[in-house]
């Protein structure tokens, strides 16, 4: 699928030709593909919304996004958006130039966000949650503008995990970011087709391809002292443990309802002796 004398796309042009990184570029595409069809994501005649914001996993994802269409491995369009929320200091030609200038079609679109949330998020907190609500409400209706069925986001494999402990425990329930999710209307898909990428591959592939990195705290509002404090957890186990993060993945994917606590999953009450039981 993937052998190194294959033509590339453009996005990849200009690459490292080093042994390191096409391990790296095909380990990136292979798992995407997997997560792609394990979690059944392609729709005939789908057209996908690609949110890009300028960070290092969103370039990520449209990089290999376009690969596997350029190797006939994934039928669907694709459209490339960024929002662009009114932030201090946006380089807002950035994307649009990096986008034109690698034929990617695209959608710009400007919405004063900022401003709205500087006026509603009471001083000392942080503006993430009310931003993203936001933008994601922006998102959902650029998509029905544009005849998407789905909205593409950059969600690696470190995210899922991070907010798997920050709902366990600051929201005391067993739940994350799903790969694949219906939003409340029923029109729309939202896929997270890096599920199954670590962080440290984004990085190194996009640090690699040198792209242009728009910083994400140029509101100076950082995300929750939360989040900050279960990835410094993560990242000390995976020191301690090397492999650790990956074994805690696999075990969102290995879940044993009969083994929990939820009557809601699993019928304890009409657990019998006498009869085999069904786990």
């Amino acid at each position: 699928m993937l052998d190194d004398t294959d033509p590339i796309h453009p996005l990849f042009k200009g690459a490292p030709q080093t042994t390191a990184f096409n391990k790296l570029r095909k380990r990136i595409v292979r798992q995407t593909r997997d997560a792609i069809e394990t979690y059944g994501m392609v729709e005939r005649d789908a057209r996908w919304l690609v949110c890009l914001s300028g960070g290092k996993d969103s370039y990520t994802l449209l990089a290999v996004l376009y690969e596997l269409k350029w190797r006939g491995l994934l039928p669907v369009d694709l459209l490339a958006c960024n929002l662009d929320q009114g932030q201090p200091n946006f380089p807002a030609t950035v994307l649009p130039e990096f986008l034109a200038r690698m034929k990617i079609p695209h959608r710009i679109e400007y919405q004063d966000t900022y401003s709205i949330v500087k006026s509603k998020v009471p001083a000392g907190r942080t503006y993430c949650a009310m931003c993203s609500r936001l933008r994601r409400g922006n998102l959902y209706r650029i998509a029905r503008e544009e005849g998407c069925s789905a909205i593409v986001l950059g969600h690696h494999r470190d995210d899922i995990l991070e907010t798997f402990f920050m709902n366990l425990f600051h929201g005391g329930r067993l739940a994350t970011m799903p790969p694949k999710l219906l939003n409340d209307e029923g029109d729309l898909l939202l896929y997270r087709p890096l599920a199954n990428v670590a962080e440290a591959d984004c990085e190194k592939f996009a640090r690699a391809m040198a792209y242009p990195i728009i910083p994400c705290d140029l509101c100076g509002s950082q995300d929750g002292l939360q989040r900050q404090q279960v990835k410094a957890l993560l990242d000390g186990w995976e020191k301690n443990t090397p492999g650790r993060r990956q074994v805690m993945f696999r075990a969102l994917m290995n879940a044993r309802p009969s083994h929990l606590l939820d009557p809601k999953l699993f019928d304890f009450a009409a657990l019998a002796r006498g009869e085999p039981a069904e786990y």
